[in-house]
């Protein structure tokens, strides 16, 4: 009888370990995943594409993919513009950019390049006349079909950002397709210059936790803009609306967005850019963003 006790105890007591094992190896499987998730931004695998879309893919799975575009309230007298709560919440989250240093007179030139409308050649000219540095934000057609231009925006000291392959909304795409559309552009570029890509602008403004999360899993800083104006289309004021749009809405740390298939915009950088410097701002990059 009392070697049945002994033996029942015994096998309590081993039930007990075992359950208390198995707890033991789940909690530290969830901790182990979640400083997997953690880390993944710094430490992706090289091992190709597909694998990067796996591991990339297991964290964004539970991540909001709630559509936003983005948007701003232009404030007088030159102040900061507003951004939502939640805009803001994700642009400090994801380390992405809207403004720059709005603590003194500098400013962030950029331009989306969607398709090459004549008139890249003269902004090139026109910065380098005035020694202002840019990004330009690329897509596939472009590179593709321009490569003397992206050769020379490097030449000249610009950036040259990715705005993805086909210019998609992210937020509408599986986690596969988003990381196609961005690791296919940098291909891109790579086999043309030889060189990598950091910033990465979002098609149409359009973005989402989820997609936020992905960019910079890959490597990229995402960047918006705080000054831009409906300036793929032909504006009704011309060259004088473009010049007084930026002139009017110009403010401390401002990343200005123009796209360069305006003719309107190619006509007035000129006098946009003199008149700038003449308010006392400075033309910074990127990459003089903290």
């Amino acid at each position: 009888m009392v070697k049945k006790i002994i033996f029942l105890m015994i096998g309590i007591a081993l039930c007990f370990s075992l359950a208390s094992c198995g707890i033991i190896k789940k909690n530290s499987s969830q901790i182990e995943k979640t400083k997997v998730e953690e880390n993944m931004m710094e430490n992706l695998p090289s091992d190709g594409l597909s694998n990067v879309v796996n591991h990339v893919s297991e964290a964004a799975d539970n991540l909001d993919n709630t559509p936003y575009g983005w948007g701003l309230r232009v404030l007088p007298n030159h102040q900061t513009p507003e951004i939502t709560p939640r805009a803001m919440e994700l642009i400090k989250k994801y380390d992405a950019i809207f403004v720059g240093d709005t603590t003194k007179k500098v400013v962030y030139l950029t331009f989306d390049e969607g398709y090459e409308a004549g008139y890249t050649p003269k902004i090139l000219d026109v910065l380098k006349e005035n020694q202002v540095k840019a990004a330009f934000f690329v897509t596939g057609p472009y590179v593709k079909g321009q490569q003397d231009l992206v050769k020379r925006m490097l030449a000249e000291g610009h950036i040259v950002g990715n705005h993805t392959v086909n210019h998609p909304s992210l937020p509408s795409l599986p986690d596969e397709k988003v990381k196609e559309e961005i690791i296919g552009l940098e291909k891109m570029f790579e086999d043309l210059t030889g060189q990598k890509m950091k910033y990465f602008r979002p098609p149409r403004g359009e973005y989402s936790e989820r997609t936020l999360y992905i960019t910079k899993s890959l490597g990229y800083r995402t960047v918006f803009w705080s000054l831009a104006m409906a300036d793929w289309q032909p504006l009704p004021g011309g060259p004088e609306e473009s010049y007084n749009t930026v002139m009017k809405r110009l403010h401390p740390g401002a990343v200005i967005l123009l796209h360069a298939v305006s003719k309107d915009n190619a006509l007035a950088l000129d006098r946009i850019i003199k008149s700038i410097k003449e308010e006392g701002y400075e033309f910074k990059t990127l990459d003089d963003i903290p």
